[in-house]
């Protein structure tokens, strides 16, 4: 990852003794503040968000959140080895590991002495990661998403190996097959010895006399997909599905990496959600609220019918039960909750007017005030 990237606490706007839960409710505020759908065509925001999913990837995950806090941007890089000194040890140690420095002193590798891998081993390709924006509905019930990207295959001609047809990889005379090479280091009292990926063959171990025409001798090529993604129901903003093997094709061998879709939820024009619980503000006449109505309201499954308690104070909140989302992983669906808002007309037909008079009157209330025009209130001054 890039040096010049901001801390991810700071993206958040959180401190570094935060919970989880104080790092999800920061995400969501963020992520809703620079959402896309909300600023578009605006590239700031864009990458405002991007950088706000970034940050969560890492800080939502214990294991990324522990090497993060440990050495810093380098940790949650995917080629990270945590048994080096990364940045240097000064002086002759730079980009040495702890079984250099160990066996220089005593003749042997520190935990078994040499690398830790081989260059030329198995190794697993590159996982990538894709954005996906889905509808409320989609996100809430699951769905099928086609989605495209380009990623590096096994070469179909060579099978992988990078030679030509008939032909197979030659070892290495210089490292003899290990991809590496030690490399002394200092001088005088103060030399060590470590190890350094071979210059000849590249760290492979293998070198290619006659190279596959289709792939250049590299082992893959570069292709583009189309993939069906199946959401699960229930999916929240800032979650993301795994698919395994997708990505990019692995080296010597080794497996194909992952594909990571990141899933992000458009906001819906009435409801609002938290985990699997909705959200929902109704209003409703003074007449419903005084004396009890049958309403029809929205759920995210359609219309129900519900009815309202006479004497319902404005603000009050109701619970139906089982009409929020779905359970992730087939979790118990949650509720949705509705927050009932008395609403007040702000013009009454002469009906209306007399009809509300009344009722203050029978109230032992004075409306008369609230009739007086401004001309009553000029001849009030004569």
């Amino acid at each position: 990852m890039a040096d010049q990237k901001r801390d991810f606490y700071e993206v958040l706007g959180v401190s570094k003794t935060a919970s989880d839960d104080e790092i999800k409710k920061a995400y969501r505020k963020k992520a809703k503040e620079y959402h896309p759908d909300l600023h578009p065509g605006d590239k700031e925001a864009e990458a405002k968000f991007k950088e706000i999913n970034e940050a969560y990837e890492v800080l939502s995950d214990a294991e990324k959140k522990s090497r993060y806090d440990q050495f810093g941007m380098a940790g949650v890089d995917p080629n990270f080895n945590p048994g080096g000194f990364g940045g240097g040890f000064g002086g002759g140690f730079d980009g040495m590991d702890l079984g250099d420095l160990f066996g220089s002193f005593f003749g042997g590798g520190f935990g078994g002495g040499g690398p830790r891998r081989q260059a030329n081993s198995p190794q697993q390709g590159e996982s990538l990661r894709v954005a996906l924006t889905l509808t409320f509905e989609e996100a809430a019930f699951g769905c099928e998403k086609e989605i495209s990207l380009t990623r590096s295959d096994s070469c179909p001609d060579c099978g992988g190996s990078g030679c030509a047809h008939g032909t197979s990889p030659e070892t290495c005379p210089d490292c003899g097959g290990q991809g590496v090479v030690r490399v002394q280091r200092g001088g005088g009292s103060f030399s060590f010895v470590s190890t350094a990926p071979c210059p000849k063959c590249r760290g492979t171990g293998k070198l290619i006399k006659d190279p596959c025409p289709t792939c250049h001798g590299e082992g893959a090529v570069r292709k583009s997909k189309r993939l069906t993604v199946s959401i699960p129901a229930g999916i929240d903003d800032g979650q993301a599905v795994s698919l395994r093997g997708q990505g990019n094709a692995g080296k010597n061998g080794g497996p194909a990496g992952d594909l990571i879709v990141a899933v992000s939820v458009r906001p819906h024009p009435k409801f609002q959600r938290d985990g699997s619980t909705v959200y929902l503000t109704q209003s409703v006449s003074f007449p419903q609220a005084a004396l009890g109505a049958e309403l029809e309201i929205d759920t995210i499954d359609g219309k129900v019918k519900w009815t309202l308690p006479a004497g319902t104070k404005t603000g009050s909140v109701f619970r139906l039960r089982g009409k929020g989302i779905p359970g992730l992983h087939g979790r118990p669906r949650g509720d949705q909750l509705v927050t009932v808002v008395i609403d007040t007309p702000q013009r009454l037909t002469p009906a209306q007017r007399e009809a509300l008079e009344a009722y203050a009157k029978a109230m032992g209330e004075d409306a008369s005030p609230a009739q007086k025009g401004f001309f009553d209130k000029r001849k009030k001054k004569k």
